[in-house]
């Protein structure tokens, strides 16, 4: 049989398949969460989140309360990293129906002497749950008066009064109330959430053309990278480099003998995925790196690519973790039309797999005991998830402070699939989005669905993968709108950074793939130049290191413009005092001009409220009192980044 409660609890959420897999928050954060909440007939019911971080052993209390339509709503800050629990608990709340239905008939002028009486003992079930020794009394003292019909008078004010209501709400006695099942969340620091990152490879690092990079010339990078607002530094594999089927310059394949090959080929006779490329230097260098990154505010993030070269240590040493074709080779990877022959890819069915995943265990560990913290994972898409979910929750377990990015270019569930197991950000489809309807229905696909709960967009406007069309041959205009898109629309975002900041588009024919690609040679830059893209870089790192608004995804409203080359969003933090305006133009070309509908009612305004526009590039500051506003963007600079103040 079923037991006596009236109350259903439904549709909670936030959850992520109904609780399968843990939402995401980091430090500091809200979890709001609603609850579909009804019982049979009209009475009054109340509500309330239990939760609990995972090394607390008693459960904290916030009260929920009803929105409309049967849907209740309450909120708790998460305030540690690691695992919290939360479950709804709602019940039929007889004191406060007694005091609703009484209200009703002293209103309509009935006697209620009876009513009353009821009252008392609704009363005395609390006496003994307040605190307030002055609380008890007055709870007794009501007793009396309830029971008195010669106060009758009296007892009438003290029963609608708002002290008895907060007294019955704060101590309400629960009978055959109703739980839900629990949920989990994760709790990272801010950087799972906030981060900007910077891409480059070492072997180009060096002051002179033609010579190897070192670790060394790394370090005199840093204050550089540092100044432009960035904090993460993120080196492709660093790894020593195969030489059997290495590629040559633009993934030729017939490598000549001073060709340096693709970083991503891991694995020769100097060693694998635990060992450093010798011309970089040695592990003592590397780790200096990692400490001068720490003392610039910076942290290295490491490439993670479970892959080997044919000469990886791996190949003799561990054959079963390869699939062997019956000619005694072994498929090269490919990903039609790209083909991989300098890469085998891993046997992830080998009956050997409880070792193979102890080793991929073992390599994260051999990093971290090294410093590192944040690490990019090649291709995750092509490794099963469950070993994923596997390899992260091991290394979370000792190490909360590890941040997974997921290098996953793939069919959107499957994005999605990672980040449910574990994954703490990925990269997006933002690389390709590129007209105004593209990237306002992408956006709000991120941050309007379940999406927003456990997947942590990072946008990037370019990879060494990838040269976007709308990139090559354009000039500053285009890079500047890509990265003020990029660093207004996402909290986390990254830039394959030289090329990028210096505009080198160019680009093998028909392809979205760089001419003389850095993934396959040395490349050489002059880091002293600066121009007015990498100035305005920085501008909007500072920006964003400066507004809360921009330091999350979610918040985001998009607002009309009557003119499709312009795009206009307003974003704001949890508690609502930073607002962020932003204006941009898609056009690299030509002005564009239109008019921009301020969100009046989401900045808690009415029109004719004055309030200052302040550009935050150029310091300038406007003052606007209406919803609708002219706006001019010229391709110079193509956007304006206001701070509303009201």
């Amino acid at each position: 049989m079923q037991d006596q409660r009236r109350v259903v609890i439904d549709h909670v959420s936030p959850s992520v398949n109904s609780g399968e897999f843990y939402i995401k928050r980091v430090v500091n954060e809200i979890v709001n969460v609603r609850a579909h909440i009804l019982a049979d007939g009209h009475d009054v019911l109340g509500a309330t989140i239990y939760y609990k971080h995972e090394n607390e052993k008693k459960w904290r209390e916030t009260r929920m309360t009803l929105d409309f339509n049967n849907e209740w709503q309450g909120a708790f800050t998460v305030k540690k990293q690691g695992f919290y629990s939360y479950k709804v608990e709602a019940w039929v709340d007889y004191a406060l129906n007694w005091r609703h239905g009484i209200i009703r008939k002293i209103d309509d002028g009935q006697y209620v002497r009876s009513e009353l009486l009821e009252g008392a003992d609704y009363v005395k079930d609390i006496v003994d749950k307040v605190a307030s020794a002055e609380d008890k009394a007055y709870l007794k003292e009501l007793q009396a008066i309830f029971s008195n019909e010669d106060k009758y008078g009296e007892a009438l004010n003290e029963a609608t009064s708002e002290r008895l209501y907060k007294l019955f709400y704060d101590n309400p006695v629960k009978l055959l109330e109703a739980t839900s099942k629990e949920y989990d969340a994760y709790v990272d620091r801010k950087k799972a959430r906030f981060s900007t990152w910077y891409e480059f490879f070492p072997r180009s690092a060096s002051e002179k053309e033609g010579v190897h990079g070192t670790f060394k010339d790394c370090e005199r990078l840093l204050p550089r990278i540092k100044n432009m607002g960035f904090d993460v530094v993120y080196l492709p594999p660093i790894h020593p480099i195969g030489e059997v089927n290495r590629k040559g310059k633009n993934n030729t394949t017939d490598a000549k003998p001073d060709d340096v090959g693709s970083t991503w080929g891991v694995g020769s006779k100097y060693g694998g995925h635990k060992d450093i490329h010798p011309k970089l230097g040695s592990l003592e260098d590397f780790k200096s790196l990692v400490q001068r990154a720490k003392d610039n505010n910076l942290e290295i993030a490491m490439d993670y690519a479970l892959q080997a070269a044919p000469d990886h240590p791996w190949v003799k040493e561990h054959p079963s973790w390869f699939k062997w074709r019956p000619d005694g080779t072994v498929q090269y990877a490919e990903n039609p039309p790209k083909k991989y022959q300098d890469i085998l890819p891993i046997y992830w069915e080998t009956e050997d797999y409880q070792n193979l995943w102890h080793e991929c265990l073992d390599i994260l560990l051999h990093w971290i005991d090294c410093g590192i913290e944040i690490f990019r994972v090649d291709n995750p898409h092509t490794k099963p998830f469950h070993f994923w979910n596997w390899i992260i929750t091991q290394v979370k377990l000792k190490h909360p402070n590890v941040i997974f990015l997921a290098e996953a270019f793939t069919a959107p569930k499957v994005m999605a699939q990672l980040a449910k197991q574990g994954y703490t950000q990925s990269y997006t489809y933002f690389t390709w989005r590129n007209t105004k309807h593209e990237l306002t229905e992408y956006v709000e696909e991120l941050t309007r669905t379940e999406l927003r709960e456990y997947m942590q967009p990072n946008f990037w406007p370019n990879t060494p993968d990838i040269n976007p069309f709308h990139l090559q041959s354009t000039g500053e205009s285009k890079h500047m709108q890509r990265y003020a898109l990029a660093g207004t629309l996402s909290s986390c975002i990254g830039i394959y950074g030289p090329v990028f900041e210096y505009m080198l588009s160019d680009s093998l024919l028909g392809k979205e793939e760089y001419l003389n690609s850095e993934k396959f040679q040395i490349a050489h830059y002059d880091w002293n130049i600066q121009n007015k893209l990498t100035t305005v870089i920085a501008k909007i790192n500072y920006i964003r290191h400066l507004n809360e608004a921009l330091q999350q995804t979610n918040n985001i409203k998009f607002c009309y413009v009557d003119n499709d080359n312009l795009m206009a969003y307003y974003k704001w933090n949890d508690a609502k005092t930073n607002h962020i305006f932003v204006i941009i133009s898609l056009d690299a070309h030509n002005s564009q001009q239109g008019t921009v509908q301020l969100p009046l009612h989401e900045l808690g305004v009415q029109a004719g409220h004055h309030m200052e526009m302040h550009d935050l590039i150029t310091d300038s500051r406007y003052t606007w009192h209406n919803e609708w506003n002219f706006v001019e963007l010229h391709p110079t600079l193509p956007f304006h980044i206001f701070q509303v103040n009201k």
